[in-house]
């Protein structure tokens, strides 16, 4: 069982924290200046995760959600428009940065819990020559799908959608902040998705467990204007080596271990399934699990319970609410959260 007053934190995969091993690999980092590029743990943690990925080059940032805007200011231009998803974090979580970072405006599309087709892409692209409307320039997927529940592509949806951007000269950039999550179910390789998007973003500081980081993938050329573009918004980083280090220890340890995440996050959507007071709970695939509570079930009535028994979830919309499963979670902890999902009443 849990210790005494041990938090069981089911808020996010970010609130996780280094474990010893990680520590001691922080500490005994070497670092430099990585504004001049000088730091050897960052230059070898994006050396690393380009060659994971087999693109060309990296970029160490300090958050998912910089990498992404990076990527957006990256293949656009002002009065460019980007197509995604209605329910894609690069909107909905990101403090409005596309408008105010780029000056692009977005066309939303409706997809499968936040999976959007290639055929919805080639619907939407705007007529270059009508000068009422916005250029087509991007195309943004995530992988795997925050709000939807961890859902994820295949390699042969994403293949689509690349020839489709290829076809009528659009970017694609992946937010793949959870992809290591998707790529441990669907058993693909990081080289598939290199191979057929125009940049990739994954973030080091929630399922694979570092305490802070991102990375962005592209080409030479395209990570030479990023680092241009990180400097502008403030997030060159000087001595980022103790964080670099704690990126390569994740990506060397905290990989293979994801799906034991997954297999929390069925075990509390399973439970939450059998509870009359859920309404519906959206498939669980990854280490997410999103559910809607029955009309006559106050959100923060659930919350409070829950606080009560030492465990914290986010609400995540009306009537929703929201768990993830991450290192930090134990086999013992997950026994008390269905415990007490038992017992609500």
């Amino acid at each position: 069982m849990t210790k005494g007053n041990e938090w069981i934190d089911l808020r996010s995969d970010t609130v996780t924290r280094p474990t010893l091993p990680m520590l001691e690999y922080m500490f005994n980092a070497e670092c430099g200046d990585d504004v001049f590029g000088e730091d050897p743990s960052v230059n070898a943690l994006e050396k690393k995760s380009a060659e994971i990925f087999g693109m060309e080059a990296a970029l160490f940032v300090p958050s998912g959600t910089m990498a992404n805007q990076i990527a957006i200011r990256l293949h656009t231009r002002s009065q460019d428009e980007v197509m995604c998803d209605r329910l894609s974090h690069i909107y909905y979580y990101e403090a409005g940065g596309m408008f105010s970072n780029s000056g692009v405006s977005v066309r939303f599309l409706d997809g499968d819990r936040g999976r959007i087709s290639a055929e919805q892409i080639l619907q939407n692209i705007n007529d270059r020559n009508n000068i009422h409307l916005p250029l087509s320039t991007l195309v943004s997927i995530e992988n795997t799908c925050n709000k939807g529940g961890g859902s994820f592509y295949k390699v042969d949806e994403v293949h689509k959608i690349s020839n489709v951007c290829r076809e009528h000269h659009l970017k694609l950039h992946m937010d793949g902040a959870r992809i290591f999550n998707a790529l441990t179910e669907s058993r693909e390789s990081p080289q598939q998705y290199g191979m057929i998007c125009d940049s990739i973003s994954f973030c080091l500081s929630k399922g694979l467990g570092a305490p802070v980081g991102s990375v962005l993938l592209s080409s030479e050329e395209n990570i030479q204007k990023a680092r241009r573009i990180r400097k502008g918004f403030g997030g060159g980083m000087r001595q980022a080596g103790f964080m670099a280090a704690a990126g390569i220890f994740a990506l060397d340890n905290h990989i293979d271990r994801l799906e034991q995440d997954h297999e929390n996050a069925k075990k509390i959507g399973k439970t939450l399934a059998n509870q009359t007071w859920v309404s519906e709970v959206l498939p669980v695939e990854t280490n997410i699990v999103v559910f809607r509570l029955a009309d006559q079930i106050n959100t923060d009535l659930l919350l409070n319970y829950l606080v009560k028994k030492n465990i914290k979830a986010v609400p995540f919309g009306n009537q929703t609410i929201r768990m993830v499963t991450h290192l930090d979670i134990s086999n013992d902890m997950i026994e008390n959260v269905i415990i007490a999902l038992n017992n609500f009443d």
